[in-house]
């Protein structure tokens, strides 16, 4: 990844019942991997080695890498057995970590939305040594409080959840990343929808988004900005120097 990109998340990783940690695939020709279960990484070498090259390989600008889940069983799990560090649920995401590199722990809920468990889930995380981020649409007011709550006692740099990724995309089109900041006390990175055939009219050209950027970030300084979903880079047979270059030229 040479082309200005310095933070990819991986979407997406999803936690079983029993505390295991699933990669589900979103690209056709690959398949669903169970990537931890009883405190092991179990995802196998190559998939290992592939997530690790994205910091490692010659040429990468690549400095952070997060995985992207939803909240599903954080809940349940977060009440028995708990976040304790015996339990299957912090072994495995401590054993994800060290196969893969990880630097943070993405939440995309779009639909639980408890406060009590995506604390304390989060709280667990930076006990393992992660960074907690969110990449909320709606609900401003949930995110608020987990944010304030999430942070309590600590500063920058030792913000535990040191980063909001703002969907302005599909149902999150008409969010404002300044009132965003507002609300939550941090600086935003909104993402746009690049170029794409699955839903067109949410995409986003390299000049739309270079439009958008510069807008928002000449209103309400950002914490930068960012793209979902590069596949459709890929896909589209876009550019990812194009894209990446809108951001390093509006955030240096």
């Amino acid at each position: 990844m040479t082309s200005g990109f310095n933070t990819l998340i991986i979407f997406g990783v999803g936690v079983l019942d029993n505390g295991d940690i699933m990669y589900y695939s979103n690209t056709p020709g690959s398949v669903d991997v169970l990537a931890a279960s009883n405190g092991s990484y179990v995802g196998g070498a190559e998939l290992a080695d592939k997530v690790r090259s994205f910091k490692t390989a010659d040429g990468t600008g690549v400095n952070r890498v997060e995985i992207c889940m939803n909240a599903q069983h954080v809940r349940e799990l977060m009440r028995s057995p708990g976040p304790g560090a015996t339990t299957a649920l912090y072994r495995n995401f401590a054993a994800l970590k060290t196969a893969w590199d990880l630097d943070a722990v993405n939440n995309d809920d779009e639909s639980i939305y408890d406060i009590g468990s995506t604390v304390a889930f989060a709280k667990m995380l930076g006990e393992i040594g992660y960074k907690y981020t969110i990449v909320p649409y709606t609900n401003s007011r949930f995110w608020t409080s987990v944010t304030t709550q999430i942070n309590s006692g600590l500063a920058q740099p030792d913000l535990l959840l040191d980063r909001v990724y703002l969907q302005c995309y599909d149902g999150g089109a008409g969010n404002d990343p300044g009132s965003w900041q507002s609300a939550l006390g941090m600086d935003i990175v909104p993402l746009v929808w690049v170029t794409n055939d699955s839903k067109p009219s949410q995409g986003t050209t390299v000049s739309q988004a270079r439009s958008k950027f510069a807008s928002w970030n000449s209103r309400s300084t950002l914490a930068g900005g960012g793209y979902w979903n590069d596949y459709d880079i890929e896909k589209m047979g876009l550019s990812y120097t194009a894209y990446g270059d809108v951001l390093t030229s509006i955030f240096p």
